[in-house]
């Protein structure tokens, strides 16, 4: 990949969330998610929360430095809801971001999920993520799983199949 800043050894893995540098990574994530939210309507998991056996959580690894992240918990047998999804500040635009969903959504699908959902924040900060779901074909939708209507909070969706 060329132009957006990303190194040849920039690489997507499964993480078992047990290292130092990720523990940093999303202790910043939900840190920066109840700065601008208010707390009854941050719906970021913590380390504990990403470890149940229904998620998949992996690391974009440029080297030995995390610069991106994003799971998938599976609800039911055919939905799944995207997680965790985020980038290092100092990587934003770099394409990353984009990686990481192509290959959550792949994954998505080869794990036999025909729909794929999310949660994200309705304010200002989180329109450059509600435009990259847009262009990979997630749509507004109501609330599902356990989440009720929240003024703070927009839900999008998308079928695999």
């Amino acid at each position: 990949m060329s132009g957006g800043g990303e190194s040849p050894e920039l690489r997507i893995v499964v993480d078992d969330l047990s290292g130092a540098r990720i523990a940093a990574f999303l202790g910043e994530h939900v840190r920066q998610m109840r700065s601008l939210t208010p707390l009854e309507s941050v719906h970021a998991l913590d380390l504990d929360g990403l470890r149940k056996p229904e998620v998949t959580f992996w690391s974009a690894m440029d080297g030995e430095h995390v610069v991106g992240c994003g799971a998938i918990k599976r609800l039911d047998p055919e939905h799944a809801e995207l997680k965790s999804m985020r980038t290092d500040a100092r990587r934003k635009r770099s394409g990353i971001a984009s990686l990481l969903l192509e290959h959550i959504i792949a994954e998505a699908r080869r794990r036999g999920f025909s729909r794929l959902s999310l949660e994200t924040g309705s304010g200002e900060f989180f329109l450059p993520a509600r435009r990259l779901y847009e262009k990979f074909g997630f749509a507004y939708c109501e609330p599902f799983a356990d989440y009720r209507p929240d003024p703070n909070s927009v839900f999008m969706t998308r079928t695999l199949r």
